[in-house]
């Protein structure tokens, strides 16, 4: 059994291990990637994005961290994150059926937008490849934007309540969207800022794919901080975000680990930090 002291110890090496382990973990990825913030950014999006030029959105010569449809997809995470922060703070409870039905239709839209895009991928890189199986449409960077975007929200009305779930020691189990019009809402604020990545402004594009990047980093900071919590049993002990904050960077470090991983691989797989070209 352990003593005050020991468990005093333990929690203050465990800390101290914790930031040790974030401090090597995030100095090793910064030396291993190419230089500069915007390769850094990029390297982000190469851990979970084809990174296909012809599918991705550009500044002049320069192409966007994510292609349009992981783009829509993490951007729309952050805003749904960002509008339950806002509007349900605490809240732990899951969506009800009359916002669940909508949100399922998103991942009807994005699981058909994707499948169609992919079958015509395929039928482009290898021509004669499935030509018995129709597609659609012609695929398009507007619709992989919307339908990304669908799906990011989905994926931020699971993950806001999941969460709260989590960490918090008194809950308020109301749901984080409570409605049609909390949903109808968040779609119109995220149509408003799909039809402003549409207009390629370099004062748009720049700040939003810094912030659908920067959602690749939150998602997987907030899946692994769960785990953490879970893991060491520390689930509902917390007054307040601060106090969640070992966690937090444990899931971060993580994250990081992951993504590195995974540029490791692919780099060794592929010999360049580019997407995978067409043909």
């Amino acid at each position: 059994m352990q003593t005050p002291k020991t468990h005093i110890r333990f929690a203050g090496a465990s800390k101290a291990l914790v930031i040790l382990s974030f401090v090597m973990v995030f100095v090793g990825w910064m030396f291993t990637t190419p230089p500069s913030f915007s390769d850094k950014a990029d390297a982000i999006g190469y851990a979970v994005c084809h990174r296909i030029s012809e599918r991705s959105f550009h500044i002049g010569d320069y192409q966007l961290p994510l292609c349009a449809r992981c783009s829509g997809m993490y951007l729309g995470a952050m805003l749904g994150l960002g509008f339950q922060a806002i509007i349900s703070r605490r809240r732990s409870g899951m969506p009800p059926w009359r916002v669940i039905i909508p949100l399922a239709l998103l991942v009807l839209a994005f699981g058909l937008d994707g499948s169609n895009s992919y079958l015509y991928l395929i039928k482009q890189t290898y021509p004669g490849a499935l030509a018995n199986i129709p597609t659609l449409y012609i695929p398009n960077n507007i619709l992989r934007l919307l339908t990304g975007s669908g799906m990011g929200l989905v994926i931020s009305a699971a993950m806001f309540p999941a969460f709260n779930q989590t960490i918090w020691k008194e809950q308020d189990f109301k749901p984080a969207l409570v409605g049609l019009k909390d949903l109808l809402m968040l779609l119109v604020i995220t149509l408003i800022i799909d039809f402003l990545v549409l207009t390629e402004n370099v004062f748009v594009l720049v700040p939003l794919a810094l912030i659908s990047t920067t959602g690749v980093l939150v998602l997987l900071t907030m899946i692994y901080s769960i785990l953490w919590l879970m893991l060491f049993r520390q689930e509902n002990k917390f007054d307040k975000i601060s106090q969640v904050w070992l966690a937090l960077v444990a899931g971060l470090t993580l994250g990081i680990l992951q993504i590195a991983l995974i540029d490791a691989l692919r780099f060794w797989m592929t010999g360049t930090w580019g997407g995978f070209p067409l043909g």
